[in-house]
């Protein structure tokens, strides 16, 4: 419990896309939750090439840029190191963070496979008095939050399935260079880790725990140009899409499916959710509302009132957000790590328990884990592991 403390300085590992996407959440805090409990302060932001985060200290304000993680966790004036590193990072980082009193906030997947997320869970349990927590965002989309709030009262009965997808189409052109995202030593998997994590933790947040997967990876491309020599090619070793078939412990049974290369996709979660009483469905594209249908709705004369209604969820945030720029008004991606990232500070000043704690990156990459041995075996999967 802090009392006293007035500014939480901030460590950045990594100042790539999502690097900045953290950036601009803690910069923009005091405009989105007031009264914001502490002063946030950007003190020291390291990526690699050293000129990368550079960019962060001319952007942003941090007062210095490093290539060395260390030299963010070494810091008496850092108390957050922030994770935004690729996969491979994320074990010794974290690691190293809460053992030198820092409080983390982690990118998913939380590790390259379950026994690394062992070792991070076990860190963070021997320090209880660190807030570790994932950025699992799509948890704070106001849909979201909604969705839950119906199941909780009972809205959807007994849930029957579940359909879900993340559509991406970043890998549908076969002359795209590589990157580290399709590298499986800097990433640990492919479409399966980098999206499916999203899906599967969300479905984690509504339904509860996963019981059994069976799981197909796929790679079309399997050779890429070399980013800078296009002229040569390296190997594809990580999945373009996944495709999986779950069953929940309530009894629920469901698909998901992680891919880039849903030609035509842009950034679309979808998830749809079936029960006795009613059906929730949602579509990242269309973020301003939550769909439901209602099996209490009369069904006379002619249909009565029967049919999916969208409810609007639009910036329908619980207090402590304020109104701004106001509910009315159309959400955004970058909103719902806003609400990642106010949730991370309430933890830290409160001392309170995060719900996407380390644990729950620990089930997600469980129920990854068991996809892959599914793929590899070609069988199904009991959960836990």
């Amino acid at each position: 419990m802090i009392s006293k403390m007035k500014t939480l300085g901030i460590g950045m590992a990594g100042y790539g896309f999502i690097g900045k996407v953290h950036t601009i959440s803690y910069l923009n805090l005091p405009f989105f939750y007031k009264p914001l409990p502490v002063k946030l302060k950007l003190v020291g932001v390291c990526s690699y090439p050293v000129s990368d985060a550079e960019v962060g200290v001319r952007q942003a304000g941090f007062e210095f840029a490093t290539e060395n993680y260390m030299d963010l966790i070494r810091r008496d004036d850092i108390d957050i190191i922030d994770v935004c590193t690729p996969n491979y990072l994320h074990k010794d980082i974290v690691i190293k963070a809460l053992e030198s009193g820092k409080h983390v906030n982690v990118e998913k997947p939380l590790a390259m496979d379950l026994a690394e997320a062992g070792e991070i869970l076990n860190a963070a349990d021997s320090h209880p008095g660190l807030v570790s927590q994932m950025c699992f965002e799509y948890r704070y989309t106001p849909a979201t939050l909604k969705a839950r709030q119906l199941i909780e009262k009972g809205f959807l009965g007994k849930v029957y399935s579940i359909r879900s997808a993340y559509l991406h189409s970043g890998n549908s052109d076969p002359q795209r260079p590589s990157y580290w995202k399709i590298q499986k030593q800097f990433c640990g998997g492919g479409s399966l880790f980098d999206l499916g994590s999203h899906v599967i933790d969300v479905i984690r947040f509504l339904l509860g725990d996963f019981k059994k997967v069976f799981c197909r990876l796929d790679i079309f491309t399997k050779q890429r140009p070399v980013a800078g020599s296009p002229e040569k090619m390296c190997e594809v070793d990580v999945d373009d899409l996944a495709l999986l078939i779950f069953e929940l412990e309530n009894g629920a049974v469901g698909t998901l499916e992680a891919t880039k290369v849903a030609t035509g996709a842009n950034d679309e979660v979808r998830l749809e959710i079936h029960g006795e009483k009613g059906s929730i469905r949602f579509n990242s594209m269309q973020p301003n509302y939550l769909e439901v249908y209602d099996m209490r709705d009369s069904e006379e004369p002619v249909g009565g009132l029967r049919g999916y209604k969208a409810i609007e969820t639009v910036q329908r945030y619980p207090a402590p957000a304020v109104a701004f720029p106001g509910p009315k008004f159309s959400v955004g991606w970058i909103r719902y790590h806003l609400g990642n990232a106010y949730d991370f500070i309430k933890n830290i000043t409160e001392g309170t328990k995060p719900q996407a704690d380390i644990f729950s990156g620990y089930k997600v990459q469980e129920v990854i884990e068991a996809s892959v041995i599914s793929n590899k075996d070609s069988r199904w999967v009991e959960i836990p592991l």
